[in-house]
């Protein structure tokens, strides 16, 4: 099915399953320990090997020698994995570095062999008798010592690096208030609960991965280039995932690993990268370099904007396109975003929950609340004023599919109580604690991507849907389910869900805030035309039949949906493909955040209050679990602000605080109260299903609102994140903060 003009009325605008708060279906099995992951595959491959993987000792060099004798005399050992008996190997076009290292290594502690043993403990022990001979190099490992060297990447997800329109230095010289200011963001980690962990089994020819990842078909793609066979000789299994945020979109290690150790002891084997080895084996967010410039009038209204963005990564890596939100959120007539990347030899940089507009809106959404308070403007009202119903950057003839921006930002407003904020900052003390409020807007781009399902219905009336989309925590098993019950008209209990299986129909995947809308749409597809066939059967026009309680119905005529599957149940496959709406309408998530902090006078601890938000992300398929996910992404943005770091040795090149002990998250208790309300939205040039992306909006701006409450509590401007305690006490007057 191909969807290149906007939708009209269709099944699930009836709106008696898709928009109505479910429970998650998937729910009973992971609360009762029986939703089998990854690494819990013996059920599938029984009696596995384990795998330990031996990281590199340095950075940048290469590999004089390795010598095995002691590992493999260790009790246990069934074999060890190097690039000297693995045999020829690619690199993914997903990876940026090979995940088998040798004799070149090209990041700290990248994979340059793999123990394995008749159990972990034997594994692991052997794994420290191997004994690797280095010849180091010098590396670079200093964004900031680097920023000078930094070069303009290719374009990248169709996105060019640069853009220009108007005369942005001639704008900016003239404008009536200026800020010139330049914000910086650490290196991150995804610290998902369930690590990269991967059961590898043989059948001749034939490879089975039992692996946690987000974008199945991907994933057999670069596993077969890689090991240089035939991708349907590859099998991809990934029905449950325990969190990914992005770093699970490409095969890693453990999976690659796995298959070469399986293929040499002769039984399966499984691997999963030890928590201290994630941060620096695997991908993460990379720190940037942000310089911000806006012009505008006295009434705070822009027509000069400029964001500059400086990131590192490995050769043939990407930067993190921190200005694209830039390019699309507020007015302005003259225009630059520019992004530069610096050759890094730091472990892989690569998508991170939002990536680009996560760490860009910690920045340009800090500069608007400086451009608010030079021109003596609420924060709130200079948004409202900035607002633009098109795209920017093209004109009035590229509108916004729909843009929802200043109902958010009021509506959300109206219900934090914005209006009690006092607008001067260190004004407001509860006890030991100076409050502040602050707030941001949130932008995420709208992408779809062509996803496929394959739907059947047995003669018990009983509905199945197959298709590899994969569920990382997001609830995409029930919405799902929703969509073949709406458009099916049965109840969302006589559904079954089948995900994560190469076998099934190729999806969009999870990733991208993509995954909900684009596989709800293939169901919605593949559902159309199992509709078509039933109407056949049953002797009714397709057009003319509706589907409701279980019944195939045309007029005063009915059949029972059970019946017309017959015995043998009868089944259909289609795939939702896109045209060129994407490209003649902007189309974006907005949102409009809202903090209150307290921050103590003497120790500058910082405590959220409360946290606030209003979102416009089209039709929301499930209210309970898309709230969820926004609940989790404001909190994801809360720990960008105030405590998430990886922490570079800039002598050695590697993250020191590489485990859960060091490397800090917020939890419950960190954010009281947290409150969600969606704004009403339906995006008919979306999808079908009129919806949109939710899962990655929340994060994007949290983080800033953050910042923002920080300096209305306390009058001190941080612009390096994360905003710890000792940066606050740098900039306090005396003992006090304010």
């Amino acid at each position: 099915m191909k969807f290149d003009t906007p939708a009209t009325t269709n099944p699930i605008d009836r709106g008696r399953v898709v928009g109505i708060p479910h429970d998650r279906i998937d729910g009973a099995a992971k609360v009762t320990g029986t939703a089998p992951y990854a690494y819990e595959r013996h059920d599938a491959a029984p009696k596995p090997a384990y795998g330990w993987i031996v990281g590199s000792a340095i950075a940048s060099g290469t590999i004089r020698s390795i010598d095995l004798k002691a590992a493999e005399a260790a009790p246990g050992v069934l074999g060890i994995v190097t690039y000297e008996n693995a045999g020829p190997l690619e690199k993914g076009d997903f990876n940026t570095a090979r995940l088998l290292g040798g004799p070149k290594v090209e990041h700290y502690e990248q994979a340059v062999a793999l123990v394995v043993a008749d159990t972990l403990e034997n594994a692991r022990d052997a794994a420290k008798l191997v004994q690797i001979d280095y010849a180091p190099a010098t590396g670079r490992f200093d964004l900031a010592g680097e920023r000078a060297n930094a070069v303009k990447p290719k374009a990248s997800f169709g996105s060019e690096p640069d853009t220009s329109v108007g005369d942005f230095d001639g704008a900016f010289a003239k404008a009536a208030v200026k800020v010139d200011q330049t914000y910086t963001t650490p290196d991150q980690s995804h610290a998902m609960m369930e690590p990269h962990a991967t059961i590898a089994a043989w059948n001749g020819d034939m490879l089975t991965l039992w692996t946690a990842n987000q974008m199945v078909a991907w994933g057999v793609g670069d596993v077969a280039k890689t090991l240089k066979i035939k991708k349907e000789n590859v099998r991809i299994v990934s029905p449950y995932i325990g969190g990914g945020f992005g770093s699970k979109l490409f095969v890693r290690a453990d999976a690659l690993l796995a298959a070469l150790g399986a293929r040499q002891v002769g039984r399966p084997v499984k691997v999963a990268i030890a928590r201290p080895q994630i941060p620096n084996n695997t991908t993460h967010r990379p720190a940037t370099i942000q310089r911000i410039r806006l012009g505008a009038d006295r009434n705070g209204v822009i027509d000069a904007i400029a964001h500059d963005v400086w990131s590192g990564d490995l050769p043939g890596g990407g930067p993190e396109t921190a200005a694209q939100q830039t390019r699309l959120l507020y007015r302005g007539a003259n225009r630059i975003t520019t992004h530069r990347l610096a050759t890094l030899d730091l472990p892989e940089g690569n998508a991170m929950r939002a990536p680009g507009e996560a760490v860009g809106l910690l920045a340009l959404e800090v500069a608007m609340d400086e451009l608010a308070e030079a021109c003596g403007v609420d924060p709130v009202e200079l948004r409202i004023r900035n607002d633009v119903q098109f795209d920017p950057e093209a004109g009035p003839q590229r509108p916004f599919s729909s843009r929802k921006l200043v109902e958010c930002l009021r509506q959300g407003a109206d219900r934090f109580g914005w209006n009690r904020r006092n607008p001067k900052p260190g004004q407001v003390r509860d006890g030991r604690w100076l409050v502040g409020m602050g707030m941001a807007s949130a932008f995420r781009n709208n992408l779809v991507q062509t996803s496929g399902a394959r739907v059947g219905v047995d003669a018990e009336g009983r509905v199945t849907v197959e298709t590899d989309m994969t569920d990382i925590g997001t609830g995409t098993y029930t919405i799902i389910g929703q969509t073949a019950a709406e458009m099916l008209g049965v109840p969302l209990e006589a559904v079954t869900v089948k995900l994560g299986d190469s076998r099934f129909p190729v999806s969009a995947g999870s990733g991208g805030q993509w995954g909900a809308n684009s596989s709800t749409a293939g169901v919605y597809a593949a559902c159309m035309a199992l509709r078509a066939k039933l109407a056949e059967k049953a002797g009714f026009a397709a057009d003319q039949t509706d589907f409701e309680d279980g019944l195939v119905k045309q007029g005063n005529r009915s059949q029972k949906l059970g019946a017309l599957a017959g015995r043998e149940g009868l089944w259909a496959e289609d795939k939702m493909e896109y045209g060129d709406l994407e490209k003649r309408y902007a189309q974006a998530t907005f949102g409009a955040h809202f903090c209150e902090v307290g921050v103590d006078v003497d120790t500058a601890e910082v405590r959220i209050r409360r946290m606030g938000g209003a979102f416009a992300a089209g039709r929301i398929l499930n209210p309970k679990s898309a709230r969820s996910q926004v609940i989790g992404a404001m909190t994801m943005g809360a720990g960008a602000a105030l405590m998430e770091e990886l922490v570079v040795d800039t002598r050695f090149g590697f993250f020191v605080n590489h485990d859960m002990a060091e490397y800090q998250v917020p939890v419950h208790a960190d954010i009281p109260q947290q409150d969600v309300l969606f704004v009403d939205e339906l995006d008919d040039k979306s999808s079908p299903m009129k919806a949109k992306g939710v899962g990655e909006l929340g994060i994007c701006g949290a983080g800033a609102a953050v910042a923002n409450a920080i300096y209305n509590a306390t009058g001190v401007r941080l612009r390096d994140y994360p905003l710890t305690i000792d940066k606050l006490l740098r900039h306090a007057d005396g003992t006090a903060i304010a």
